[in-house]
């Protein structure tokens, strides 16, 4: 098989390449610009420049846990964006994008002003999570040869906002948004993209498979986009840093779709003494089990497991 030619976005190198640093700063106003191009519920004005804040977010203690962002920025109005790039599944990721954002909104409150009179004003908060998986808790059916699949639907992307249920759900608060973004749900091939912003979403999952730039992205943009990515220019410290970044991913996955297999059976397993949601959850937290103990034996950064496994440093060090 032929080497790639371009970086993998999913990598953790590869995407803060593209979106982390001041250099292609400009690649991450245009994709921002081009996702909110396409909702139909939050109202943003074009984002013209961004600034990078610090990434890693700290508890009010030492004893608290901390929240590291793959991307976090904040435009001239004050408006502020997380942006995570997620390779496996979590059970609790929602969960876990929620806490995240609490940190921002915590900041928020103004500690330096002289009277202490802080309003409660915040600005606005918008996290995006480019997920490389489906959610889980989608609707359970049979494929008819005793086997149980998840039924997901075809839309790969989800705007969530507060919103009134009583009252035709509309829109209960406008400065607070998740977006997120099930990748394998994209089937669009080039050919197929009518919009900037189904390019910027071709792009993001076809990337390292692509051994030159389709005669469909001649914007300027991807033109960037494009020679970022070329692997061949990188010097030998970051082709050094993307190659190993690339091992953790395929170990990575390697480890997950070993640990998969196993997770099923358990879920099922338990699922049919206890109940079918039980069962999954328990094959669900197995497999995060089976994957942390692997890839800590394979010597992986204790930061990297808990972030990819939904799992706590203390479940991760007794194993």
């Amino acid at each position: 098989m032929a080497e790639a030619r371009y970086i993998n976005p999913y990598t953790d190198f590869g995407f803060k390449k593209l979106f982390g640093t001041e250099l292609n700063k400009d690649l991450l106003i245009s994709f921002l610009n081009a996702l909110f191009s396409k909702s139909q519920k939050i109202v943003l004005d074009e984002i013209t420049d961004v600034k990078y804040l610090n990434s890693e977010q700290l508890g009010r203690s030492k004893a608290d846990r901390k929240a590291v962002y793959d991307v976090y920025c904040q435009t001239k109005s004050g408006a502020k964006f997380i942006v995570e790039m997620q390779n496996a599944f979590q059970q609790f990721f929602k969960d876990r994008s929620i806490f995240y954002a609490s940190f921002p909104i915590r900041d928020m409150a103004k500690k330096d002003t002289v009277d202490e009179r802080w309003n409660y004003e915040l600005q606005p908060l918008y996290t995006i999570g480019i997920l490389n998986f489906v959610f889980k808790d989608d609707a359970v059916v049979s494929n008819g040869d005793g086997v149980v699949m998840e039924e997901s639907a075809d839309e790969f992307r989800h705007d969530v906002m507060l919103t009134d249920t009583n009252n035709d759900n509309k829109i209960f608060y406008k400065k607070l948004a998740f977006i997120y973004l099930e990748m394998p749900k994209f089937k669009k091939t080039i050919e197929q993209c009518e919009s900037f912003y189904d390019k910027w979403m071709f792009v993001l999952q076809n990337l390292s498979r692509l051994m030159e730039r389709p005669k469909e992205l001649q914007e300027r943009i991807f033109k960037k986009v494009f020679e970022q990515a070329e692997i061949a220019k990188y010097t030998p410290e970051e082709h050094s840093a993307y190659e190993e970044s690339l091992k953790n991913l395929r170990d990575f996955n390697s480890i997950e779709s070993s640990a998969r297999n196993e997770g099923i059976r358990l879920g099922l397993a338990q699922g049919l003494a206890q109940g079918l949601t039980q069962g999954r959850e328990e094959g669900e937290k197995q497999k995060s089990l089976e994957i942390a103990k692997n890839l800590k034996a394979s010597g992986l950064d204790v930061d990297f497991i808990a972030q990819n496994t939904g799992l706590t440093k203390e479940e991760i060090s007794k194993l």
